[in-house]
């Protein structure tokens, strides 16, 4: 395909906000193409969501391919980012400017598009980024200006078109199928291959029981079920039944073990691949869990060596990052694995299989080993005496509450389900997402020390206030603001003054008092008194509370 037709049709996207409209112009684009790869470079990425690689490419890079393809100097790409406030943008600018006065363009396809990007993260060892620079380079050259613009933008993982898997999920159920059941069966499949590229391929075919054959695969990583949140034991028992069974909540990072015979692979719930960055897991895993092939659903949780206690999700939150010294860490800073669900076992999807039945089977092939790997402390009943006993137990314990599950449902990938309930105590908090910040003065001088936070809303975020308090200026304190500052720096997207925006990527846990309606804010609303509580590296921006989550919390506080 030409990538000029992909171009076109990433402007068409971008020019409304509007998500039928969206819709509509994607399923219409569905029919013209046979490749399933443009199907991932519609959503800004040069591979199926499961595979673990990223092109990598940093902003000053980009900004030198601009340089070299245009002739213009690297000071004035710079100068032209700060003003306009993209670098896509200012690459189109350059490249139309120097088309004026050039006759030669090659045809660009996507393929040749994605054969380029795809030969970045290969690329290591000496002359790396000299290799980097010809490979984008001679994109930018071939390009004309619209299609430069969405080059960069794809570069940099940020194509500002407005479009998520959802979208393009109901724009595929539009074109080749217009029914209610296609929407449903069509995100099952996706969420048992996290490949919708793979998903487009069937759907094409027009036959919904093809989607309805797509089945889990161990080793590939998938998107775990998600609980939705109760205020109390009494709220529990009302809605996931009696009895159900009542667990921790552990205050770590979840961690979905796949076991294919000899070879394991651990995924977080952002889908990444962490399996080197946790060997005694794989230890754990082949020395105490019986079975050829399997995938478990677990939490692990960090522990202090010399007294045993638990420790917050914070302090080994660094984990998860660490591609060095993995040894040190892990001597450093030990988990405990806590299993508490099973998907898959020895060639057998267990997705629809009773929750009782999926953790009795957990119990039958895991040895329980306390501080290696063990199955989560769980208990089974309908008095709530009892059950407020376990609660209290599990604060006791340095764990963030507990889990209220329905005995006979089934697990959903993907899905944030009311038969699975999450009880924490009173204190308020959401996920949010970094939008923006501030430059700080005198002694914070040189870090970003005010972050404005956001809440999803559609395909983009809204503002609920902003936050300083919680985050320290000594880095063995906690989270410092030199370590966010560092963080954001690189997802600057435009700067006024002390003021900057940056890419929504990173999140961010805020504790609030609670929330008041405000016209100061594109939310409608502000958190009083918030607090920075955790970053998470283990969620992305689907993750966060939604500005619905945001009106609900409102109701629920009397809505004053």
């Amino acid at each position: 395909m030409r990538y000029s037709n992909l171009a076109k049709i990433y402007e068409e996207l971008a020019s409304t906000t509007k998500r039928l409209e969206k819709t509509e112009i994607l399923s219409k684009f569905l029919h013209t193409i046979d490749d399933k790869n443009v199907i991932y470079l519609l959503l800004g990425n040069i591979y199926p969501e499961h595979e673990d690689k990223k092109i990598g490419i940093s902003e000053q890079l980009v900004i030198k391919a601009i340089s070299k393809s245009t002739g213009v100097s690297s000071e004035k790409v710079v100068q032209e980012w700060k003003k306009i406030g993209d670098l896509g943008e200012v690459a189109k600018a350059l490249i139309k400017s120097k088309k004026q006065h050039t006759l030669s363009s090659h045809v660009l396809t996507t393929e040749k598009i994605l054969d380029n990007l795809r030969k970045l993260p290969e690329l290591e060892g000496k002359g790396t980024v000299d290799k980097k620079l010809s490979l984008i380079t001679e994109l930018l050259t071939s390009a004309e200006p619209t299609e430069s613009k969405y080059i960069v933008r794809t570069l940099l993982e940020d194509l500002r078109i407005g479009i998520q898997q959802s979208t393009i999920r109901d724009a595929i159920a539009k074109a080749f199928f217009n029914t209610k059941e296609s929407n449903v069966a069509i995100q099952k499949a996706l969420d048992k291959s996290n490949d919708l590229g793979h998903v487009f391929e069937i759907s094409k075919k027009g036959k919904l029981e093809n989607l309805e054959k797509v089945s889990l695969e161990v080793g590939k990583p998938v998107k775990v079920m998600l609980a939705q949140k109760a205020s109390d034991i009494p709220e529990g028992f009302e809605e996931v039944g009696k009895p159900c069974a009542i667990e921790y909540k552990y205050d770590g990072f979840r961690l979905v073990i796949n076991k294919d015979k000899d070879k394991i692979t651990l995924y977080t719930r952002r889908l990444e691949n962490v399996t080197r960055q946790f060997p005694e897991a794989i230890e754990y895993v082949n020395k105490y869990v019986k079975g050829n092939s399997f995938i478990l659903d677990s939490e692990a949780v960090g522990f202090d060596k010399e007294t045993k206690k638990y420790m917050p999700f914070q302090a080994i939150s660094q984990r998860i990052k660490r591609k060095y010294e993995i040894e040190k860490m892990k001597n450093e800073l030990p988990i405990e694995i806590n299993v508490f669900d099973i998907l898959y076992y020895n060639g057998k999807s267990l997705l629809d299989e009773p929750f009782e039945k999926r953790t009795k089977l957990l119990k039958q092939i895991i040895k329980s080993t306390p501080y290696k790997i063990i199955p989560a402390k769980q208990i089974i009943t309908d008095n709530l005496e009892k059950a407020e006993k376990f609660y209290k137990q599990a604060l006791e314990n340095n764990q963030e509450g507990v889990m209220m599950k329905n005995l006979n449902s089934p697990y959903n990938p993907g899905s944030r389900v009311g038969h699975m309930l999450k009880i924490k105590p009173s204190e308020k908090d959401f996920d949010l997402v970094i939008i923006g910040a501030e430059y700080g003065t005198g002694k914070r001088s040189g870090w970003l020390s005010s972050f404005d936070l956001g809440c999803g809303s559609g395909n983009g975020f809204l503002e609920v206030g902003k936050v300083s308090t919680g985050v320290k200026e000594k880095r063995e304190e906690g989270v410092s603001y030199d370590e966010i500052t560092k963080l954001l720096k690189p997802l600057i997207i435009s700067e006024d003054g002390r003021n900057i925006k940056v890419r929504p990527k990173i999140v961010v846990t805020i504790t609030y008092q609670e929330i008041q309606k405000s016209p100061k804010y594109s939310s409608g609303f502000a958190l009083r008194f918030p607090r920075f509580t955790a970053l998470r590296p283990d969620r992305n921006t689907e993750d966060i509370a939604s500005l619905e989550d945001i009106e609900n919390a409102y109701e629920k506080q009397g809505g004053k």
